[in-house]
């Protein structure tokens, strides 16, 4: 169970903050239950009421200081999707963000961002899919990184870049 404060990614809203468990007093809700109380983060508003049993979405807490440093450590070292099939794209896409997982979206960016390198060389522009796609993994990379580095969304993105393109050289 997690703890009031704790920052835990849930399902696809991404990093969320506890801000209570407790009972709801509203229709609909079990009086029984124990209820969290999220609220997202990074640009996200509202609040998110959600059993503390719920075994239908995914919860799990962000990762760590050190697991954050780890994985950008290891960037350079994950590979891409293996898009074989351009019309299942998003599938590809859908199943690597179903798995709640950060080396996942670094694989779903490496992945886009050589596609959108190749449609460039091409003279082409980048599809609405792949940019959307691309933009979603970024917002939830940097924003469980950023929480996990102590860092904002921002600052986060440029130092990934910064410490991926020191492979590059």
């Amino acid at each position: 169970m997690f703890e009031v404060g704790d920052y835990i990614i849930y399902d696809n809203t991404g990093v969320c903050q506890v801000e209570s468990i407790g009972h709801l007093d509203m229709s609909g809700a079990s009086g029984k239950r124990l209820y969290y109380t999220l609220k997202p983060q990074h640009g996200k508003s509202g609040t998110i009421y959600t059993p503390v049993d719920n075994e239908k979405v995914t919860m799990r807490p962000v990762m760590t200081k050190d697991e954050a440093i780890v994985l950008i450590d290891e960037i350079h070292n994950i590979g891409t999707l293996d898009l074989s099939d351009e019309k299942k794209r998003e599938v590809e896409y859908k199943e690597a963000f179903a798995k709640y997982d950060c080396r996942e979206l670094v694989k779903v960016i490496k992945t886009i961002f050589s596609l959108k390198e190749d449609r460039i060389a091409e003279g082409k522009k980048v599809t609405a899919l792949d940019e959307k796609y691309y933009d979603l993994a970024e917002e939830k990379l940097y924003g469980e990184l950023a929480i996990s580095l102590e860092k904002d969304f921002d600052s986060v993105k440029e130092y990934v870049i910064e410490h991926v393109q020191q492979y590059d050289m």
